[in-house]
């Protein structure tokens, strides 16, 4: 069985900014960090962008955003927003000594007015999950820019297929005419998808 959110941690050697993320997680009871498998790809993508912009949805107590801050270049700026004001405050003080790093409490669309950006992790809105409001990529993406959400299961035909129908958020995205998309499996029970905006249309 495998063990998802904070309590992956818990076997779990991780860099400094990570532990101090999952620490604060633990110590307010928030158990839907994103894994250790899912980080360590948002640290290497971080890692690709270098002097840019990266934004988060959905901060949490600020594990995913912890990856992100380990790979990313001295020169990078990140900015995340959390919707939840005591869980903004929690992840706004494990990053108080980054000046790279900003936390905002705000509705997911707020995090417009910080981009657009180089790399975008759509962890709390945006992604279309749920029947929700997925974002305009043109809009939110620089070209060459991007795109990462994670959290879907494993499907070995085509379409994919979620609860027994197919998965129509992660065939929007990968089916986008902006976006060179794919899927990589971090687990035997996760998918991340991650998709490239070259910054103009890729499909009729």
């Amino acid at each position: 069985m495998t063990v998802r959110g904070t309590p992956a941690y818990d076997q779990t050697a991780v860099p400094a900014p990570v532990a101090a993320a999952v620490a604060a997680a633990r110590r307010t009871g928030f158990a839907n960090s994103c894994g250790p498998e899912h980080g360590e790809l948002l640290r290497l993508l971080a890692r690709g962008v270098g002097a840019g912009t990266i934004g988060e949805t959905g901060t949490g107590c600020g594990v995913g955003l912890a990856w992100l801050a380990a790979g990313a270049d001295p020169g990078a700026r990140l900015v995340s927003v959390e919707r939840d004001p005591d869980r903004a405050a929690v992840a706004a003080e494990v990053f108080a000594a980054d000046p790279r790093v900003t936390v905002v409490a705000a509705d997911w669309r707020d995090l417009l007015a910080h981009g657009p950006f180089d790399l975008l992790v759509l962890d709390g809105g945006g992604h279309g999950k749920h029947d929700g409001e997925p974002i305009d990529v043109e809009v939110w993406l620089r070209p060459g820019g991007l795109l990462v959400i994670d959290d879907f299961t494993p499907s070995r035909g085509w379409p994919p297929v979620y609860d027994g129908r197919p998965d129509l958020a992660r065939l929007h995205w990968l089916r986008h005419p902006a976006l060179l998309a794919t899927e990589l499996p971090v687990t035997p029970s996760s998918v991340s998808l991650v998709g490239r905006y070259p910054g103009r249309k890729v499909a009729g």
